[in-house]
């Protein structure tokens, strides 16, 4: 019996393994940095271009699945259930890997870290990426929690790794603070979730979520234990992705940390904590077909999940950008830019519907090109002029030109201005709101259709707002004067390395390209949620009305 079980193990991990090949090399890479340190005869190397070699291969294995099963809609339980593999894993691992090598190549540039650090640094971004890769394809409450935390704990020491730096070492402790006490919300909240169904497999969960829901006008109320599981398990996810009210730490790690770090956490820790919130939403709204079957009450999922999301999304969005108005420092005003950039993808996760997680999808690949450049730029001036404050970027026009116009396409961009890539990001977002309201109209839910409307607007609005303090930073680039000049010196020339201005005016012209063709980056995104059901709804709707022997209006 025992020789029995072992063959079947054997097999299953023969079968699993070769899905989760990305992730080993990631481990093997941890492991390998760690090995390296160890021996004096490596330290004359940079280990950032090991870094980046093992980052590559990982990539090369994830590019290759994608093409062999993404472009199929392959999907696999793996280790017993705990993962899933198929083609939103994929389509969030080229994601992540990608925008690693690009950190790492943006710190080989810069020189943070440097050659003595180089080992613990690397080891610390590969092990944050290996957590949110498995956030991204957690297919039980349990893997939700490590998922998290293994992003997490690298995180904490990565906004606290300059040495002596006080400011660091503050923004560390209060990422460390914020984020026990979130995971601990979250930890008590997927117990009720695991006590209530008994599991914690994620289709299992979804399954008896719907039952669970309180039919519209049956006088039944919510289950407490159900509500506040969720709740609990929504603040967990909300801490990662800084949406409001859990966005605390964001501009004081963002500030304290490195520009590289910095960028880092506002582009992975994002499309890690969207996938998971992605895959939970889609999962819990009745779109996996893996959840399937014949009780179908998925429109009383939407009447809860839609309205939370969207006020979560809204108030994300405008507080984001209103907070941002204020900011002197490059690296707190685009803390405060990624958390409204958040509500924005959050709105495309409140349609519920498979277009608006394609979109969201879209948004991360343009926002990972715009966002890191953002950030690299603030990194090659800081270098220069030896401040991240926005008074000391008066002039940069004159002074770098290639930088400032790099610079301005990201913010640019940012903002939503064509022909960038930022546009048709925003575009597709607001697409999907429109089509949801008028999914919802036709399926005779007004107040859902009205939400989704409300929403649309109120993600023009907040990209009007957004352009005053986007402005202001050009306007200082542009316009305003160097430092040395109001005090009767004369500037001098930036001599940014050419390395690091090929660096940012790749990215910026990935931008443009992006734009123009945008169609295939759109595609890969709908591929990547492409076997959820598109509109869950309305098949319970029409089976729920065929079922009663009536006939669809």
């Amino acid at each position: 019996m025992s020789l029995t079980l072992i063959q079947q193990l054997q097999q299953a991990l023969g079968q699993d393994l070769p899905r989760f090949l990305p992730e080993l090399i990631l481990c093997g890479g941890i492991v390998l940095l760690l090995l390296m340190r160890l021996f004096n005869a490596f330290n004359a190397l940079h280990l950032g271009w090991i870094a980046l070699a093992i980052t590559l291969s990982a990539l090369g294995v994830a590019v290759n699945q994608w093409f062999d099963d993404g472009q199929h809609d392959a999907h696999q339980d793996l280790f017993s259930g705990m993962l899933v593999y198929d083609s939103l894993t994929i389509f969030l691992r080229l994601f992540l890997l990608t925008f690693t090598a690009l950190v790492i190549g943006l710190s080989l540039l810069t020189g943070i870290p440097d050659r003595e650090d180089s080992a613990d640094f690397n080891c610390l971004l590969l092990g944050a990426t290996l957590g949110m890769a498995i956030m991204a394809s957690a297919n039980h409450l349990l893997m939700v929690f490590i998922g998290v935390e293994m992003a997490s704990l690298p995180s904490y020491a990565l906004a606290g790794f300059l040495k002596g730096k006080r400011q660091g070492s503050e923004a560390s402790l209060k990422y460390v603070v914020y984020g026990g006490g979130a995971s601990g919300i979250m930890l008590y909240g997927i117990s009720l979730l695991a006590g209530k169904f008994g599991t914690g497999y994620l289709p299992a969960v979804a399954a008896g979520y719907v039952t669970a829901m309180p039919v519209p006008g049956g006088g039944v109320p919510m289950d407490p234990i159900l509500g506040l599981g969720t709740l609990f398990l929504l603040v967990g996810i909300c801490f990662k992705l800084a949406a409001v009210p859990f966005h605390f730490w964001c501009p004081d790690v963002f500030e304290g940390a490195a520009a590289e770090v910095a960028g880092f956490l506002s582009v992975a820790s994002k499309g890690a904590a969207l996938a998971l919130l992605a895959r939970v939403v889609l999962v819990f709204g009745g779109m996996d077909t893996a959840a399937g079957g014949s009780n179908f009450n998925w429109m009383g999922v939407a009447r809860i999940l839609v309205p939370v999301l969207a006020l979560l999304a809204a108030i994300t969005a405008t507080f984001g950008n209103l907070a941002a108005y204020l900011q002197t420092n490059m690296k707190r005003l685009l803390a405060y830019s990624t958390i409204a950039h958040a509500g924005y993808m959050m709105m495309g996760l409140a349609t519920l519907t498979r277009e608006g997680a394609g979109s969201v999808l879209f948004y991360l690949i343009v926002y990972m090109l715009m966002n890191l450049g953002a950030f690299a730029s603030v990194a090659f001036i800081r270098n220069q002029i030896g401040t991240e404050d926005l008074s000391g970027y008066g002039g940069l026009m004159r002074r770098s030109p290639v930088l400032a116009v790099s610079l301005g396409i990201f913010l640019l961009s940012l903002l939503g201005i064509p022909p960038l890539a930022g546009f048709a990001a925003k575009y597709q977002i607001f697409s999907a709101l429109y089509d949801a309201g008028r999914f919802y109209d036709g399926a005779g839910e007004s107040g859902l259709s009205i939400t989704m409307y409300l929403l649309l607007v109120i993600g023009g609005l907040n990209t009007v707002i957004s352009a005053v303090y986007y402005i202001k930073v050009l306007k200082v680039v542009a316009l305003d004067a160097p430092p040395e000049e109001v005090e009767g010196i004369t500037p001098t020339p930036l001599f940014v390395p050419g390395s690091s201005l090929a660096y940012a005016g790749l990215l910026a012209a990935s931008i443009v390209v992006v734009f123009i063709l945008w169609g295939p980056l759109a595609q890969a995104g709908d591929r990547g949620v492409h076997r959820f059901n598109p509109f869950p709804h309305e098949k319970a709707r029409v089976a729920s009305i065929s079922g009663a022997g009536g006939q669809e209006r």
